[in-house]
């Protein structure tokens, strides 16, 4: 296999479903060994493009390679490349964790000391060695979704699919898993992950944003916040610390000259023309009884990036309609 050949490769895809088209012409490609993110609100054509790439949906146009092997043609070689993880526990709760992972083993063909060789391996990744002989329904959150991994590289697939991985799990496991995922890019798997928490796309390599079944942009987090809709030259990013900041953020919300407010944990984070000053806008606050104690300039987060796009498309549609 080419080393430099991207683990997945989408051209043109397509997905109707009568009418109604879930994903509408989309292209991209994921190097190996990167976490790909892979981002767009509820119902934008995130999950239809999984399970096409999962071979679990044949395209209505297009073309999509996984480790070099092409999606619907090759639909054997696509599913052996490929480990999936779902946001929803999908394991056998009444199994044990040692007996879910014999049964998922044993799917790929895994027998004697093949697999006891990757359950080894997988158990000693993930570190669920001390829960093998309990029920995989009387797991913490965390584990079943470490539980979850490891039967998603029971079989070492090159490609891992993390469709929300850490939806409802309490930070620490977040983190920890995280840290393991780090792990695997580091050791050569290309992760393929879809999350709603803004911390964790900005630890992806690359993104891919949809909406509405288009794909809106991609690039590197990085090149994202840099974008000159997100960034624009004559405008500028501030955080202040005042005073009452719930109440203040309706006060710059109906300021004129005030483009975006929000707030972000004690501090409003505000988008306005460079040529206003910060005392200006102190003074404003001030006026109307907040204590603006302090500023200080910031760069667009990812959030800001997303809500920024989504309203330029919102308003792109708002004019046609």
């Amino acid at each position: 296999m080419n080393e430099i050949q991207p683990a997945i490769s989408i051209q043109g895809l397509t997905k109707r479903f009568g009418s109604f088209t879930a994903v509408n012409n989309i292209s991209f490609e994921v190097r190996r060994g990167q976490i790909f993110g892979f981002l767009g609100p509820n119902g934008s054509g995130k999950s239809t493009t999984i399970r096409i790439l999962c071979g679990l949906l044949p395209p209505t146009a297009g073309t999509a390679f996984l480790n070099g092997y092409e999606v619907g043609r090759q639909s054997a070689q696509v599913k052996r490349s490929i480990g999936y993880m779902s946001q929803a526990f999908g394991l056998y709760k009444d199994l044990t964790v040692a007996e879910n992972l014999s049964f998922y083993g044993s799917l790929y063909g895994l027998r004697g000391s093949a697999l006891r060789e990757r359950t080894d391996y997988v158990v000693g990744v993930t570190g669920i060695g001390r829960f093998m002989q309990r029920d995989a329904g009387k797991l913490s959150g965390g584990w079943k979704q470490r539980l979850a991994l490891a039967a998603a590289l029971i079989h070492d697939p090159p490609i891992i699919f993390l469709d929300e991985p850490t939806a409802g799990i309490d930070p620490v496991a977040r983190r920890s898993l995280w840290d393991l995922l780090f792990e695997l890019s580091g050791q050569g798997k290309t992760l393929f992950v879809t999350t709603h928490y803004m911390d964790e796309a900005e630890r992806c390599d690359y993104i891919a944003y949809i909406y509405n079944s288009r794909l809106m942009t991609k690039g590197t987090p990085a090149e994202l916040k840099n974008n000159p809709l997100v960034k624009p030259a004559d405008l500028k990013r501030l955080a202040i610390a005042v005073s009452h900041p719930s109440l203040a953020l309706k006060a710059l919300q109906e300021c004129t000259y005030i483009k975006d407010a929000t707030l972000v944990e004690a501090e409003m984070h505000i988008l306005t023309p460079r040529d206003i000053s910060e005392s200006t806008i102190m003074d404003y606050l001030r006026q109307r009884g907040f204590a603006a104690s302090d500023w200080r300039p910031i760069e667009p987060s990812l959030e800001d990036v997303f809500v920024t796009l989504t309203r330029e498309i919102e308003r792109q549609e708002a004019q046609k309609s």
